[in-house]
C-alpha cells in the first residue's frame, strides 16, 4: 500500500505529538488524517535519526525534511525529492546573491540550471524559491532584472511636468523612467503604472537611445482642408443617393442596403467606400437607416429631371425672382398635447387619453427661400381653391418682382385643372398688365420627396416650439400663438437677411434652404 506524501507541518506535529504523548501510531494517523502507513514511515524515519525534541522546534520545515530525509534509511522516500533537497540547500546563498548583486531569478537559474543533474524549469525554480522566502518570513527578490538609467537633468524638470498631467500616456512614461533612474525594480513599476514589465523595458531603451523627444507620445496629424472638403463631399453624396431610388442605378432592391450604397458610390465616383464608414456617416447625420424605406426614398422616375430643374432655377435666382416652398400644416386638433418638458425628477407627466376637442385647424403657408418670410392664413379644407387663394395673396404680396416659382409637393388640390386654368390666366398679359402682377411658373416636386420640402422644416420648428406641451383654451387663441410665432420668425430674418439660415432658434429639423440632401419632414409627429 502506498502513502501519500504530507506537509512538513503535519510532519512536525505528528513527531511531536509521538514524543510528547503515549498515544499510538494509529490513534496519531486518525487525529492527523493520515494513513497508519504515512504515520509509522516518519516516526521510523524520526527514531532512527539523531534529532531531539528541541531539533524538530527549531528547524524549518525544510530544514527538518532535510535532516530526516539525511537520516532516514535509504528505502524511506519522504515528502521531498533529492532534486529538491539538494536545491534547498543553495537557497540561503542564492537568496543572499539577490540582494546584494544586480541579479535577477533569470540568471541564478541559468548558473543552477548548467550545474545542477536534473535541474527544475525557471517556474517550477521560482515556486520553491517563493516558499522557502514565505517559510522565513523574507521578502522575495524582484523577478525581473533591475534596469539602470540617467535621466538628464535637462530632461528632469520635463518628466515632473508629466507627471502632473492630465495626459495618463505621459504619466506613465514620466513615473516609470523616473522610478527606474531611482533603482526601483520593474516589478513593482508595472503593478503601480499597470502596464507591462516588457513595455516599461521598451520605454528605457528608447529614453536611452533617442532622449526625451523620442520617447515623446507621436503627434496626431492635423487633417487638411482638403480632407474635410473630402469627407464633407462624399457625405453629401451618400445622402443624395439615398433620396433616390435603388432601381435607377440598376440594384433590384426596394430600398437601399449598406452593401448596394457602397456598390453604387464606387460605379458613380470611383472611390471605394467601406459598409462601416457608411453607417457611421448615416448615424453621425442624424440618420435611422432602418427607416429609409418610410421617409427617404422617392419612386419618382422623373426624380432625377425634376430636382435638376429645381436646383438649376434655384442656382439661377436672381434679386426680382422669388421662390416659394408651399404646404398645409394640419389638419389638428386643439387639445391637450404631450411633449419634452423640463420637470421636477419625481414628476409624472400625464395627459388625457380620450379628450374633447376645442376645434381643428389646418395652416397654409407659403416660405420665400431667399428671404426666410412666411405667408400664412388659415384654411377650413385643403383644396384647389385655398391654392387659388393663396396664389391670389402671393402675386399681390410680390408684385414688384418679376417672376415667382410655386414649389410644392404632388397632391391632387395642387395639381387640379382648375388651379393650371388660374395660372395660365394671372399670366396672360392682358392680366399683368392691368393688375401689376409677376409671373407665375410652377415647379412641382418629385413624387413622395416631402423630404426635400423646405417649409415642413418650419412647421416642424413650429409644432415643438408652440403646438408640443400646449393647452390652448379655443381655436382663436391656438391661431394667436401662430401668428405670432409667424411674425417673430419674419422680423428676425428682416432684421438679420440671409438666403440660407441656420436652424431657427435651434427647433428646425434643417437649414431653411433648398438642399438635395435634406430631410426636412419629421415623420413622428403628424
Amino acid at each position: 500500500m502506498s502513502q501519500h506524501l504530507i506537509s512538513a507541518n503535519k510532519v512536525r506535529r505528528l513527531i511531536v505529538l509521538w514524543t510528547s504523548t503515549v498515544v499510538n501510531k494509529s490513534q496519531l494517523a486518525d487525529c492527523l488524517r493520515i494513513s497508519r502507513g504515512t504515520a509509522r514511515k516518519y516516526i521510523v524515519a524520526f527514531e532512527r535519526s539523531a534529532l531531539t525534541g528541541n531539533d524538530i522546534e527549531r528547524l524549518s520545515n525544510a530544514e527538518l525534511l532535510v535532516a530526516l530525509l539525511q537520516r532516514s534509511s535509504p528505502r524511506t522516500e519522504l515528502t521531498r525529492s533529492d532534486r529538491y533537497n539538494a536545491l534547498a540547500i543553495q537557497l540561503e546563498s542564492i537568496h543572499t546573491r539577490l540582494k546584494a548583486e544586480p541579479l535577477s531569478l533569470i540568471d541564478v537559474w541559468s548558473e543552477y540550471a548548467a550545474t545542477a543533474p536534473t535541474p527544475y524549469k525557471y517556474s517550477q525554480f521560482v515556486n520553491r524559491y517563493s516558499l522557502w522566502c514565505k517559510e522565513r518570513h523574507l521578502k522575495r527578490a524582484a523577478l525581473n532584472t533591475r534596469l539602470s538609467i540617467v535621466v538628464n537633468h535637462n530632461d528632469l524638470q520635463s518628466f515632473r511636468k508629466w507627471k502632473l498631467s492630465n495626459n495618463r500616456q505621459l504619466w506613465e512614461r514620466a513615473v516609470a523612467i523616473l522610478a527606474i533612474s531611482n533603482g526601483d525594480n520593474v516589478a513593482s513599476i508595472s503593478r503601480k503604472i499597470e502596464r507591462s514589465p516588457q513595455t516599461i523595458k521598451k520605454w528605457c531603451e528608447i529614453y536611452a537611445a533617442g532622449g526625451f523627444d523620442q520617447l515623446s507620445l507621436p503627434r496626431t496629424k492635423a487633417q487638411s482642408t482638403k480632407s474635410i472638403d473630402d469627407l464633407k463631399a462624399k457625405k453629401g453624396r451618400l445622402i443624395k443617393l439615398i433620396h433616390e431610388s435603388p432601381r435607377l442605378h440598376d440594384i433590384n432592391r426596394a430600398s437601399w442596403s449598406l452593401s448596394a450604397l457602397a456598390t453604387v458610390y464606387e460605379r458613380l465616383y470611383g472611390a471605394s467606400i467601406s459598409k462601416s464608414s457608411i453607417s457611421e456617416y448615416f448615424q453621425a447625420a442624424g440618420y435611422k437607416f432602418k427607416k429609409a424605406k418610410k421617409v427617404l426614398t422617392s419612386s419618382d422616375p422623373e426624380y432625377r429631371e425634376k430636382l435638376s430643374k429645381i436646383t438649376q432655377i434655384l442656382s439661377e435666382l436672381t434679386p426680382n425672382e422669388k421662390f416659394f416652398s408651399i404646404d398645409e400644416f394640419g389638419p389638428f386638433s386643439v387639445r391637450v398635447r404631450g411633449g419634452v418638458a423640463l420637470v421636477p425628477g419625481d414628476e409624472i407627466r400625464t395627459i388625457p387619453q380620450r379628450q374633447k376637442s376645442k376645434g381643428s385647424l389646418i395652416c397654409t403657408a407659403a416660405l420665400e427661400l431667399s428671404t426666410n418670410q412666411v405667408t400664412h392664413f388659415y384654411s377650413s379644407q385643403k383644396n384647389t381653391r385655398e391654392m387659388i387663394k393663396l396664389l391670389t395673396i402671393l402675386i399681390q404680396k410680390y408684385k414688384c418682382e418679376r417672376k415667382i416659382y410655386f414649389s410644392w409637393d404632388t397632391a391632387s388640390w395642387h395639381a387640379s385643372k382648375a388651379l393650371y386654368e388660374k395660372v395660365e390666366e394671372v399670366n396672360s398679359e392682358k392680366y399683368r398688365s392691368n393688375n401689376m402682377t409677376p409671373l407665375v411658373e410652377l415647379v412641382p416636386l418629385p413624387t413622395g420627396a416631402q423630404f426635400l420640402n423646405v417649409i415642413e422644416s418650419v412647421f416642424s420648428g413650429m409644432s415643438k416650439a408652440i403646438l408640443h406641451n400646449s393647452d390652448y383654451q379655443s381655436v382663436d387663441e391656438c391661431t394667436m400663438t401662430i401668428d405670432r410665432y409667424f411674425y417673430e420668425r419674419n422680423i428676425a430674418f428682416t432684421v438679420n437677411p440671409r438666403r440660407a439660415g441656420k436652424k431657427i432658434w435651434g427647433k428646425e429639423r434643417t437649414e431653411a434652404v433648398f438642399k438635395e440632401e435634406n430631410n426636412c419632414k419629421d415623420p413622428n409627429w403628424r
